[in-house]
């Protein structure tokens, strides 16, 4: 897949376009997922490579991206990615980086006034960056006529009312006041907890574990079904390794038994899997054999 490329495909009466901003070699594979053995991969070589893992460098690929779901009438966005212009001193990849996802978004038909919806999975810098732009200074929502849906856990653990996120990482008060605050002061945020319906095929629910508020949003529409993951999955391994969290999980227990628990519903249910930083053709389906859980085929 190049850079500018985009990919639509239907689940029921619902549209998906995956819109990519860039995917490429992201980070050492077993510093990504580092509780995966390193045969996993290289047994794996034929699913891995070269879509989610390049051999010669032993990094792990990686895709930033945004999902537009136009659903009963709604054109919804499932994360914002990066942003521009952010200030990310703990990540050089994001900090001051300049990317144009309103032109590929306008390049895919949808404008920033068109946006019904901005669904953040969870509030981490490459998952909020565009709820906001720079306009003479002042950071203000990009998406003017949308509701922003945010988890009320992540809104509370990275927001004031916490130190944001406990003082841990400045990147942390950075996002959140860049791409987050801009938009509950323009009233245009919804706080939601547990489970939100977004309307007739779109639910929210709560998958945390990742960061406290970590969310799925689950499609069902005319007898098919898919789960937008979030960061529940940085890489196929996890598949078959539900155990193993990535190295970006605040609570990596409680995120392998929601990753298991998505899982294991979606082979059920034969949900496709959909998650936020997958290269490749951006989506998976599970099967389950057993215990074991597996790329569907």
């Amino acid at each position: 897949m190049t850079e500018d490329n985009t990919q639509t495909l239907t689940i029921g009466d619902v549209d998906v376009i995956r819109v990519v901003e860039w995917a490429r070699p992201f980070a050492p594979a077993r510093t990504l997922v580092p509780d995966v053995p390193p045969e996993v991969w290289e047994d794996n070589r034929d699913v891995l490579a070269p879509d989610h893992w390049e051999p010669e460098t032993d990094r792990a690929v990686v895709a930033l991206q945004t999902w537009v779901v136009r659903s009963a009438g709604l054109t919804v966005l499932v994360d914002t990615g990066v942003g521009n212009g952010r200030e990310r001193p703990g990540n050089p990849l994001f900090h001051m980086s300049q990317g144009d996802l309103p032109g590929r978004l306008a390049r895919a038909g949808v404008r920033p006034e068109d946006v019904d919806v901005v669904v953040n999975t969870h509030i981490h810098g490459d998952h909020v960056g565009w709820n906001t732009h720079d306009v003479d200074g002042s950071w203000v929502p990009l998406f003017p006529n949308a509701r922003y849906l945010l988890p009320a856990a992540d809104d509370f653990h990275f927001g004031p009312a916490n130190n944001y996120g406990g003082a841990v990482r400045p990147d942390d008060r950075l996002t959140y006041e860049d791409s987050v605050a801009p938009v509950h002061r323009a009233g245009l945020a919804t706080v939601w907890d547990g489970m939100y319906r977004v309307d007739e095929h779109l639910t929210l629910e709560s998958a945390p574990g990742h960061t406290p508020g970590s969310s799925v949003l689950r499609v069902a529409s005319g007898g098919e079904r898919g789960v937008f993951v979030g960061d529940l999955l940085h890489s196929p391994v996890q598949i078959a390794h539900p155990e193993c969290s990535s190295c970006f999980c605040l609570d990596p227990g409680q995120a392998a038994r929601s990753r298991r628990r998505v899982l294991e519903r979606a082979a059920d249910e034969g949900e496709l899997v959909i998650p936020a930083h997958f290269g490749g053709t951006g989506v998976a389906e599970v099967r389950r054999v057993g215990d074991t859980l597996m790329l569907g085929k």
